[in-house]
């Protein structure tokens, strides 16, 4: 049996802005696929990085935002919390995204793992985002 990763959903308030965020904070920039359903009030794209990486976008109207102040918040809460990502130089890719619009949660930070680091951010609309380096091999 395989299994492996396909794709991650994230609710969204607004469309079009979080996808030109993720577009250029993440390279998530080829739309893989694109549906509407405007009787429920629903529109979602998924969007494709060169390396495969994907993220389902869904805009339902009416929506409620969740947002966390920290990691350990979110812990609170049942369910899915953050997004992490690999990245392979933590402090470039934090700057990057910070310049596209995100916001500092935690810097750059030794992780538990020795050699690893992580930082979090929120994207435009609060979503808690952690960015991982891995410890070099």
């Amino acid at each position: 049996m395989r299994i492996a990763h396909d794709h991650t959903s994230l609710s969204v308030a607004d469309l079009d802005k979080q996808r030109a965020f993720y577009a250029h904070a993440l390279g998530l920039n080829q739309v893989e696929e694109e549906f509407a359903m405007p009787e429920a009030g629903v529109r979602s794209t998924i969007l494709r990085s060169a390396d495969g990486m994907k993220l389902e976008l869904v805009e339902r109207t009416g929506s409620a935002a969740q947002s966390f102040a920290d990691p350990y918040e979110g812990a609170g809460t049942q369910g899915y919390f953050h997004w992490a990502v690999q990245v392979d130089d933590l402090t470039t890719v934090f700057d990057h995204v910070l310049g596209a619009g995100a916001t500092v949660v935690s810097p750059p930070a030794g992780a538990v793992q020795p050699g690893a680091r992580f930082a979090y951010v929120h994207d435009p609309e609060g979503n808690l985002l952690e960015l991982i380096q891995p410890a070099a091999q």
